[in-house]
């Protein structure tokens, strides 16, 4: 598995992006853009990019089979696949769907590039599973069978080797404590989400609130948005379980403020003593050539 230059990922995220603004400025059709209009479209483009780059740097693999078949023939393989198939759990289900379930389980470490893309099961997967004997399930037989056709996948990626952009986010409150050691900051940050928060006469904001603001402000302290990353709501549920911060009481917006930074703060002590990790594979699929047909500018 080769880790490649971002560059060509760059160039073809670039050009996704802009296929795509172009498709919202001419309503899909063969319609020239103005140069004025293409300039600022780009700009939001690689802005966005560039933040989206600096929180999570992607890395580019070239998946050809050869860590595929390093971890096959490994010491390590034969208990990662006993592991899995305690996990999968296989006795209702054929061999083969039982294989294809561990495939599922192994990661781009392990050389295998993520089954869950429709390209790669087509290709890679489905290929190594044809003319191909199903069999009562056993752990012997399970074993013996899925290393089989591991190695066909190993071939077939050795033969049409896929490129994945790989990228780790690491959430372990570092942004949280740097917002909190800068006052002017945290009361800035405070004020935006509190923006359009409704308030009864007396200017009092219920407390169910709190979990709204903080999905408002979670992208600018490195957290991400609820329901993106489940361990992460897990953390963020234990905190807000704490405060209780559905009793339904209506508090003073400074009394608002303080418990949603202490909210913070007690995020950022769990991350801090228990970071999570969460990686992102994305397999690389080249445009359409027909799309170019769209980057037509006007003077």
């Amino acid at each position: 598995m080769d880790h490649q230059s971002g560059d060509g990922i760059w160039k073809l995220t670039l050009f996704r992006n802009v296929f795509q603004v172009l498709k919202e400025f001419t309503h899909g059709k063969q319609q020239k853009v103005s140069k004025t209009g293409l300039k600022e479209a780009l700009s939001d483009i690689l802005l966005g990019m560039a933040a989206g780059l600096k929180r999570d740097p992607i890395v580019i693999l070239r998946m050809d089979g050869e860590d595929l078949l390093e971890f096959i023939n490994g010491p390590s393989y034969e208990a990662e696949m006993v592991s899995i198939f305690s996990q999968i759990g296989c006795e209702d289900a054929s061999l083969r769907g039982c294989i294809t379930k561990a495939l599922e389980k192994l990661t781009v470490d392990q050389g295998m590039p993520p089954s869950s893309d429709s390209w790669v099961m087509r290709n890679i997967v489905e290929p190594a599973l044809e003319s191909w004997d199903d069999k009562p399930v056993s752990q012997e037989t399970f074993l013996e069978e899925s290393k089989k056709v591991a190695k066909r996948v190993a071939q077939n990626l050795k033969e049409e080797p896929v490129i994945v952009a790989h990228s780790v986010n690491t959430f372990d409150g570092s942004g949280i404590k740097r917002l909190l050691s800068n006052k002017f900051e945290l009361d800035k940050l405070l004020n935006v989400g509190l923006e359009n928060v409704p308030k009864d006469r007396n200017g009092k904001i219920s407390k169910e609130y709190l979990r709204v603001v903080l999905d408002v402000v979670a992208p600018s302290v490195g957290l991400p948005q609820v329901g993106a990353v489940e361990q992460m709501d897990k953390v963020v549920a234990d905190v807000l379980n704490r405060i209780d911060v559905d009793d339904g009481k209506m508090i003073k917006e400074d009394e608002f403020k303080k418990l949603l930074t202490e909210i913070m703060g007690s995020i950022m002590l769990q991350l801090e003593g228990n970071p999570i990790s969460v990686s992102s594979n994305s397999v690389v699929h080249e445009p359409l050539p027909s799309s170019l047909s769209l980057l037509q500018a006007s003077t």
